[in-house]
């Protein structure tokens, strides 16, 4: 009997008109209905004629028919017999939804039939989309029309839709995952560009500060060759100057000694012990100081001298269906 109700009322609300308020367009909220057989939410009537009082004339919403404000306001007009049904409606819908939650299913045949009791369904046939009682199904297969339908055990249907469901959802959520994959893969190439680009600046950067470098320590090095070179140089002449006046004063000392009179040695000796002395005083060795050039090398072997590449937050990805 609860199966033929649920029917009745389904027939007499199935249509939008029937159970849905013009001006909200949702389901009627404690209808009321107007003299001209128009019905609205009374919530919605109070919007629409909140500026007016009773015994005001007012046009209907829908059909611009005017009809008069109760004494007690809009919340007086007469209620819909519509809200019966919507509330039977909502039982019978609710004893479906309980029977369909314990896992019982009708025959879709019988239950749409005046019977006092629907018999519970065993088969579901695809091309019909409908559930069959064991009495139904067998004249469904006998037939002509429907003899070549395929009629499966209500289990394994419901075994089949639920597969169905699970599929659809995991194909939801995968569908939710790959733009997230695309997304992170253009940022990723995104951001790896702008990467290459800070290291192909500062390795531009650091060859263009080592280049200067270069020119740099190579002209101190050109400059402390030429100074060194021209200051060698200048001391060479003079140790030659010297060693040339030291060989004239030998000579000169030796011929005097050999061959020069008693005059000539008392007369020179004084000059030659004069310039002797300030010859010997010249050190040689004193005149030329070292110079000791090095260079030491800012190169630390495997470091890297431009920067260093990290990684934060790489994992394996998984995915949990």
């Amino acid at each position: 009997m609860a199966a033929r109700q649920l029917l009745v009322v389904k027939e007499l609300t199935e249509h939008v008109s029937v159970t849905e308020c013009s001006i909200c367009t949702e389901v009627f909220t404690d209808p009321r209905v107007l003299p001209c057989q128009h019905t609205f939410c009374l919530k919605c009537l109070m919007n629409y004629g909140k500026d007016r009082r009773p015994g005001d004339r007012v046009p209907c919403p829908l059909c611009k028919k005017v009809f008069s404000i109760p004494d007690d306001g809009l919340s007086g007009m007469q209620k819909n017999v519509m809200e019966k049904l919507l509330s039977a409606r909502k039982r019978s819908a609710g004893e479906e939804a309980g029977r369909r939650e314990c896992g019982i299913v009708l025959c879709d045949v019988c239950s749409s039939e005046a019977a006092s009791s629907a018999p519970l369904a065993t088969k579901y046939c695809f091309q019909c989309q409908q559930n069959f009682c064991d009495h139904c199904s067998w004249t469904h297969t006998k037939v002509k029309a429907t003899s070549s339908h395929v009629m499966v055990e209500i289990n394994l249907h419901k075994q089949l839709k639920s597969d169905t469901d699970k599929i659809s959802k995991l194909l939801k959520k995968i569908d939710g995952v790959l733009p997230r994959f695309e997304k992170e893969k253009n940022d990723l190439v995104s951001r790896l560009a702008d990467i290459e680009g800070e290291i192909n600046t500062t390795a531009d950067k650091f060859i263009a500060a080592v280049q200067r470098d270069r020119v740099k320590l190579l002209s101190e090095v050109e400059s402390i060759k030429v100074n060194r070179v021209k200051q060698l140089e200048t001391m060479k002449q003079e140790v030659k100057q010297r060693v040339a006046a030291l060989e004239s004063l030998k000579r000169y000392s030796e011929t005097l000694l050999s061959g020069g009179t008693a005059c000539d040695v008392t007369r020179s000796v004084n000059n030659l012990h004069s310039r002797a002395e300030e010859l010997m005083m010249f050190d040689v060795v004193s005149t030329v100081p070292s110079l000791n050039v090095n260079f030491t090398s800012s190169f630390h072997g495997n470091e890297s001298l431009v920067g260093t590449i990290t990684k934060e937050g790489l994992q394996n990805i998984k995915f949990n269906a």
